[in-house]
């Protein structure tokens, strides 16, 4: 590579301030171009390190997607703290990897029980029986993280290992062959914000933790103490407006200490089973999928996608609710903006601002700077 380019300097940059994304985001848009930052202050030897990383991410046939890329995942683009670049591993393009179903991560103990690793079971199978089947997101660890990755394999579920290392390091070592079994599977990865060869320490798991929290449009904490990880991922997730849950456990069962105080805070939804979760996260079971008051919106098996999106709105927000119209709107035209939205349904600018707020404050859709609306599920 003779010239550097705006990928270059993303990767750059993601080595420098990868611990702290937010410091440097102004500083890109008032030099114009991350690249543009380098010429200004930056220094330049990093662009050349960061040639050589790219090459050996080629070479490792890996990707690296910079937060200024087309692919770059859309969930993780709309936090405040994204990072700036991330290594891909697998063998589905990173479009249908992320954009294609919703996301819902699995978290919890190493030191899990039979009873957490059974709920874990359990819950992933369920969801692989909805109707809307979404991904299932974790950390590669030992303990429910590597359970909740078997189980989604075993069911035909898509799978997201997120790491804590870099993209050619597999920590830990027992899951090797399950990471492999990840990268050749459609619609599953592998996925990092470290560059190439960075080591496992305890501290990269914070990181870790605020991705997988960030990619997952719902969080479910099945076992886990009062402190460690996941309790962390957790907060990521009020943070970051995604829905938790937490599956109960024995008041005397440390491994469930963590999972009954955000119960008891209220800062989780409790999963007493896998159709309640189902139909909490708006996945619809088999044949159908529960509205507002109770009431059941019916559709069968394979239909098409706006009428999966019409029950799952008119479950939220009630029949004839102004939102499942606008909702369904910005599915048809992917990037449609408030103006065109209020000529187009014949509604208020207001109002279709004040509702744009509500979708995207539930997690359903995305806006970008321009305004444009995208859906995330």
């Amino acid at each position: 590579m003779s010239t550097y380019d705006e990928t270059v300097a993303a990767c750059a940059l993601n080595k420098l301030f990868g611990d702290h994304p937010k410091q440097i985001f102004s500083q890109v848009e008032a030099a114009g171009s991350a690249l543009a930052l380098f010429e200004e202050k930056l220094d330049r030897s990093q662009l050349d390190w960061a040639v050589r990383e790219l090459e050996n991410v080629r070479k490792g046939g890996f990707r690296f997607l910079s937060l200024f890329d087309e692919d770059y995942p859309p969930p993780l683009r709309d936090l405040p703290d994204p990072p700036l670049g991330i290594y891909l591993n697998g063998s589905t393009s990173p479009a249908e990897i992320f954009t294609l179903r919703p996301m819902v991560a699995f978290v919890g103990t190493r030191d899990l029980s039979p009873y957490g690793r059974a709920w874990c079971q359990k819950l992933v199978q369920g969801l692989a029986q909805a109707h809307v089947q979404p991904t299932i997101v974790s950390g590669l660890a030992l303990g429910i993280d590597g359970i909740s990755h078997q189980t989604a394999l075993n069911c035909g579920l898509p799978t997201i290992g997120v790491m804590a290392t870099g993209i050619e390091e597999i920590y830990p070592r027992q899951h090797e062959k399950l990471a492999m079994d990840i990268v050749r599977s459609p619609g599953c990865a592998l996925l990092t914000d470290y560059p190439m060869h960075t080591a496992s320490l305890a501290w990269n798991f914070i990181r870790r933790n605020r991705i997988i929290a960030g990619l997952a449009r719902a969080v479910v904490v099945v076992e886990s103490k009062t402190k460690g990880g996941s309790l962390m991922t957790a907060r990521y997730a009020n943070d970051y407006g995604r829905e938790l849950y937490a599956v109960p456990g024995r008041l005397d069962d440390v491994r469930s200490a963590g999972c009954n105080s955000l119960i008891e805070a209220q800062m989780a939804h409790i999963v007493t089973s896998p159709e309640q979760l189902v139909d909490a996260l708006g996945l619809g079971g088999p044949h159908q999928h529960r509205g507002q008051g109770g009431s059941w919106v019916t559709y069968q098996a394979g239909d098409p996608p706006e009428v999966v999106l019409q029950a799952r709105l008119t479950r939220l927000y009630g029949p004839g609710s102004p939102l499942v119209a606008i909702g369904l709107a910005i599915q048809a035209e992917r990037g449609i903006s408030a103006e065109e939205l209020s000529a187009r349904l014949h509604r208020p600018y207001p109002e279709i601002l004040a509702a744009i707020g509500s979708l995207e404050a539930d997690g359903l859709i995305t806006t970008d700077l321009l305004g444009r609306c995208s859906l995330t599920v």
